[in-house]
């Protein structure tokens, strides 16, 4: 049974979603408050959380960062807003997805089922040593002077994808469309926001990179 965290204060839309998503194995705890929703987060036992961003007491897009600073878990973002600069505030933040309202739960369901697919994916082992950053697939890990890189479904995505095709230029739309944790809506801005945050995490300099190269017009290239 897959454990789902919504923090939803629409008790309407909640209730629609939990009654589709449960045809799906899929059962899903309701939290209408935020506060309550980080508490019950906190002390419960999840695979994804579900989080809309107009709250009552507290913005969604910083529920988002305090759930991605204590958890390492898929979020898609449920939301009524709209604008490019919550999305990439929340891509930022730490979420994974994000799904403007109103929409279809055949969608929801299938984006859940896509983190889900590739947070829990077993493939065959291989590992990828690219000077100080190692690539464990079969652990789903990436190891950076030996000690594991925090990373999202997303942010994993990409860098492992670009360690895979090592010294190759990778467009943005291809990371787009081989990256499983990535929506194919996503924008090129939103992907350079998640390198970003990658970059963040070894310590790169964009101005002077050791690892991840811009290439001009097209993408990323990965460098030892």
């Amino acid at each position: 049974m897959t454990e789902i965290l919504m923090i939803e204060d629409d008790a309407e839309l909640a209730e629609i979603l939990t009654e589709y998503l449960e045809q799906f194995d899929m059962r899903v705890t309701t939290a209408h408050d935020p506060y309550i929703g980080l508490s019950t987060l906190d002390t419960g036992k999840f695979d994804l959380v579900i989080l809309d961003l107009t709250l009552p007491g507290i913005d969604g897009l910083d529920v988002c960062k305090e759930i991605r600073q204590k958890h390492d878990i898929p979020i898609i973002i449920s939301s009524a807003r709209h604008d490019i600069g919550d999305k990439v505030t929340a891509l930022e933040n730490g979420a994974d997805d994000y799904l403007p309202k109103p929409y279809n739960p055949r969608e929801l369901q299938a984006r859940i089922k896509s983190h889900l697919r590739r947070q829990h994916s077993i493939v065959v082992s291989t590992q990828t040593q690219t000077s100080d950053l190692v690539l464990n697939e079969l652990q789903r890990g990436i190891y950076f002077h030996e000690k594991p890189l925090q990373l999202t479904a997303a942010e994993y995505g990409i860098l492992s994808y670009l360690m895979k095709k090592e010294g190759g230029v990778v467009s943005r739309e291809e990371l787009i469309y081989n990256c499983d944790a990535i929506s194919e809506d996503t924008t090129n801005k939103s992907i350079d926001v998640i390198i970003g945050r990658i970059r963040q995490k070894i310590g790169e300099n964009p101005k002077n990179p050791t690892y991840i190269h811009a290439v001009r017009g097209i993408g990323y290239k990965f460098l030892k």
